[in-house]
């Protein structure tokens, strides 16, 4: 059985992939990496490496997935496959950065929780806005994180390089999910992804924003377990 190695997304622990683990162990030992060290991207990607099996299967959720991509440019020979959820090839517009640099601002000034508050609804689908399991574990998450690791995260994420050149060289088994209500990281953008990476499959979760895994476990167990097996 080929390991399989999880990214969390930003201001994500572990818990973020709990429904899949069971799901998942019967085809490989998973785990879940840690993005808690590296002030990069690429740094990130680095740590997860030194850490990782010589070979393994590989997904990750929004910036694991552009963790995930950067695995990919720096050891493509140690991939067998590759699951990118929620998550874009594209770098931040101007906008986007200057909407993470107002929220570094408020988290340096102790504002963590308020902004937790603020931006995990739009994680969600507006049918599961109201669903206090998920909010209450994003708050979680984001508070086990901490300022310090949210900050460094946004940073990182602000200067994350174009994936969209490399995508073409990806030439293993490759998922591409996204919520069909992901307003984070729209479905146009796992199309874009799709419609380069050779062979890649697409699948558009239902009743699902950008936190796929806790919003629609069984849809996503059920999208990881065919990509592994097939």
């Amino acid at each position: 059985m080929t390991p399989i190695v999880l990214i969390p997304g930003l201001a994500c622990t572990a818990e973020i992939f709990a429904p899949q683990i069971p799901a998942l162990w019967p085809r490989g030992p998973v785990t879940v990496a840690s993005t808690m060290e590296g002030e990069t991207i690429a740094e990130m990607a680095a740590a997860i490496l030194r850490d990782a099996p010589p070979r393994f299967a590989l997904g990750g959720i929004s910036m694991g997935g552009y963790i995930a991509l950067e695995i990919m440019r720096q050891a493509p020979e140690r991939i067998t496959r590759l699951a990118l959820l929620d998550t874009t090839a594209r770098p931040d517009a101007p906008e986007q950065v200057a909407a993470r640099r107002l929220l570094i601002d408020r988290v340096a000034d102790g504002e963590l929780s308020a902004v937790l508050a603020q931006v995990t609804p739009n994680l969600l689908h507006p049918n599961h806005r109201q669903r206090q399991d998920l909010i209450d574990a994003h708050i979680r998450m984001g508070s086990d994180v901490g300022p310090e690791g949210f900050i460094r995260q946004e940073a990182a994420i602000t200067r994350r390089i174009d994936s969209r050149p490399h995508l073409a060289a990806i030439t293993i088994p490759t998922l591409v999910l996204v919520g069909d209500k992901d307003v984070l990281t729209p479905p146009d953008r796992s199309e874009e992804m799709v419609a380069a990476i050779p062979g890649a499959r697409l699948c558009i979760v239902p009743e699902c924003g950008h936190a796929s895994p806790l919003e629609q476990p069984d849809a996503v167990n059920a999208a990881l377990v065919q990509w592994l097996t097939a």
